[in-house]
């Protein structure tokens, strides 16, 4: 038995098989599907410090440091 792994969306109840597996798999007789749902949620849950790393706000009056200057005794 070969295994194919792809995502794919449901429509009307329906699984849209991706048109790159179509032929391959209508060339079997019967085909074994294991279902893992994706929530339509955000997936991984929200980070504030990922969201500031990639989106830094600036604040007015507030300078930024250097890793030396953060360090000096």
């Amino acid at each position: 038995m070969s295994s194919v792994e792809f995502q794919a969306k449901v429509e009307n109840g329906n699984i849209v098989i991706p048109e790159e597996y179509r032929q391959e798999l209508s060339e079997v007789a019967t085909v074994k599907i294991v279902i893992l749902k994706q929530s339509r949620k955000q997936t991984t849950p929200f980070d504030i410090m990922d969201e500031l790393a990639q989106n830094p706000v600036s604040i007015s009056g507030i300078r930024t440091i250097s890793r030396e200057e953060m360090h000096e005794r």
